[in-house]
């Protein structure tokens, strides 16, 4: 939002007047599908939130579908790197306003949103049943992650912030969250939510939760992709539309305060 003051002329008299207009500087919103996936599951909803005044980016993470070369090789360290050049891709543009980005990720893509958040500055937040891992073997191929036959028990611990490193990012995040979950989540139990909510109690500036009733993980069915459609774009709507208002308070206050300062008279705006 810019702020400026005008002149309006009314024969031989002049009214004091304040310009407000857009700017052309807009947030960017980056989607992070899930293991498996591609950004085919993120572009319906991409388009949507590029409505709303945002510049959005989908990407393929490397090695997620099956029959890629990378398939049975590619690690959490390497994806965290395609999120990370993806990010800065975004944040690149000339048009994009660097401190005010958005990351929604999904599943696996979530858990990697949470690590991005320790590494670059992402104004909000949103994931979507955001899966849980085990710290160690990071350099190991992801696909093997879940040989480890007590991975689903993990998922079902309470585990503190400070014994897991996606967790520890969210303790030390503080911007807004946006958590949805799977009522019937076959893949990440409610337990691996709640231990992010705990998690983001901590620092978040604010946190919103949902549950998607009568779904499972992969959301298959087109109510449920809906309902998670509909849920995300207004958060989106909230945070992005609530940032701006924010803005534009700031600034006419801003200008309130300079002509006060000059000694002119100052009707209160409604």
């Amino acid at each position: 939002m810019e702020v400026k003051l005008d002149t309006i002329k009314v024969g031989g008299d002049a009214l004091d007047g304040t310009l407000l207009y857009p700017t052309d500087i807009l947030p960017g919103i980056l989607f992070v599908h899930g293991w498996g996936g591609s950004q085919d599951q993120d572009l319906a909803r991409a388009k949507q939130a590029a409505g709303l005044g945002a510049v959005s980016l989908t990407f393929d993470l490397r090695g997620h579908e099956p029959g890629s070369p990378m398939f049975h090789t590619v690690t959490r360290e390497q994806n965290l790197r395609d999120l990370l050049a993806a990010y800065d891709r975004l944040a690149q543009q000339r048009n994009v306003d660097k401190t005010s980005i958005a990351v929604v990720g999904i599943s696996y893509g979530g858990y990697l949103a949470t690590l991005l958040t320790a590494m670059r500055r992402v104004r909000w937040l949103a994931l979507r049943s955001p899966a849980l891992y085990k710290d160690d073997e990071w350099e190991s191929p992801k696909l093997a992650l879940h040989l480890d036959q007590d991975l689903p028990d993990y998922r079902r611990r309470s585990i503190p912030a400070a014994e897991n490193k996606a967790l520890r990012a969210c303790a030390d995040y503080t911007g807004d969250v946006l958590l949805v979950q799977a009522e019937n989540d076959d893949i990440v139990p409610h337990q691996v939510g709640r231990n992010y909510i705990n998690a983001f109690s901590l620092k978040a500036k604010s946190l919103t939760t949902r549950v998607i009733g009568g779904t499972t993980h992969a959301f298959g069915d087109e109510r449920a992709q809906n309902s998670y459609t509909a849920a995300l774009i207004a958060w989106l709507t909230e945070m992005i539309v609530g940032g701006r208002g924010a803005v534009a308070t700031e600034r006419v206050e801003a200008h309130r305060q300079q002509r006060e300062r000059s000694g002119e008279h100052v009707d209160a705006l409604s």
